[in-house]
């Protein structure tokens, strides 16, 4: 006899739930309430209790990939458990492909491309969820994926209503869109993205058309160029589950023409990408590195020794720890170069 939750009925939130395994810094704190989401009518029917009603501060938790945990969080965890992937439609240009927000976004790159629906490869081994793509505009060599972006859905947690985004509502930006700056506003649940028939290989990262190049891939396939992908980000970025980190956890610095021309002057080997909308974006693991962060550990939160941009858990670290390093590092490159940077994660 099934005992299953019938869809509509509100989760069940339990309490003092810990967070050490739900976030990919392996750091320790402890959720006041939790609730796992796994239906779209389960959120709206919780969003009209005294739990919801009562709690003081909201957490929407995805892959835990994009987070720094100050320490036990006061409020609500909404852990996003939504799945689900299927063909919503097709034209003669693409093919438009559904995911839940929970769905880890890896495994999805990866389906996408057995089913033959090219465009996401580039964006391949990329932590955490769905859900979370669309919310920092995920991107990396040569592709963000507002660039495969088609609509998406999403619960406002004030009003419990299921509202439609197109890319235009979503505002993108470089690791940034209107869901970013609007925390605890919109819970997302399904992503539809559009996947091109034409495809042809995004190579413009020279380490990427390397790789391929030494890999004997002259014309690559979408699946050699993921495989491309994972091949240079396992070399470079440590697998969570190993030592605790976040990924990348400095955005690369936007500047000006001028500002760049003045930092190219002192500094003639600094990497930069020209962009479409004027200005340059610099390479912000190089700017650290040159502060001779690369290798160096702060107490038990140390600066990756083969990629600068990542943070790393030692072992025992805390929300606090990471700030501290976080702090020290931006110091440093702001005082060295005048640049600031700015954090990917989200400090809670």
């Amino acid at each position: 006899m099934s005992h299953a939750r019938p869809s509509d009925v509100a989760p069940a939130v339990r309490t003092g739930v810990a967070l050490d395994g739900l976030n990919t810094f392996g750091l320790p704190g402890r959720a006041a309430q939790y609730a796992d989401i796994d239906s779209v009518a389960g959120l709206q029917a919780l969003l009209r209790t005294p739990a919801w009603q009562q709690a003081g501060r909201r957490l929407v938790l995805g892959g835990g990939s994009n987070l720094v945990l100050s320490g036990d969080f006061p409020g609500l965890v909404l852990k996003v458990a939504l799945r689900g992937r299927r063909l919503v439609g097709e034209d003669e240009d693409a093919w438009l492909v559904e995911a839940a927000a929970g769905e880890n976004w890896h495994e999805f790159v990866c389906w996408t491309l057995e089913q033959g629906w090219p465009g996401l490869e580039n964006l391949a081994l990329i932590p955490g969820t769905v859900g979370a793509a669309p919310v920092q505009n995920i991107g990396a060599y040569g592709l963000e994926m507002a660039e495969r972006f088609e609509a998406l859905r999403a619960v406002d947690l004030g009003s419990g209503e299921l509202r439609e985004f197109r890319a235009a509502d979503c505002a993108f930006g470089y690791r940034d869109s209107v869901f970013r700056r609007t925390p605890g506003r919109w819970l997302i649940v399904a992503v539809t993205f559009r996947l091109p028939r034409q495809w042809a290989p995004r190579l413009g990262y020279a380490e990427l058309a390397r790789e391929l190049q030494a890999a004997g891939a002259a014309t690559p396939t979408p699946r050699q160029v993921a495989d491309a992908v994972v091949a240079i980000r396992r070399r470079k970025l440590p697998d969570p589950a190993v030592i605790g980190n976040a990924g990348s956890f400095f955005k690369n610095p936007l500047v000006s023409e001028a500002r760049f021309e003045e930092l190219a002057r002192h500094w003639p080997d600094l990497p930069h990408y020209r962009q479409a909308g004027g200005g340059y974006k610099l390479a912000a693991g190089w700017l650290i590195e040159r502060c001779g962060w690369k290798g160096r550990d702060l107490g038990p939160v140390g600066c990756f020794e083969r990629q600068a941009l990542v943070l790393v858990n030692r072992g025992g670290a805390r929300g606090a720890d990471v700030a501290r390093a976080a702090a020290a590092i931006r110091a440093d490159v702001l005082a060295r170069f005048g640049v600031e940077l700015e954090a990917e994660p989200v400090f809670v």
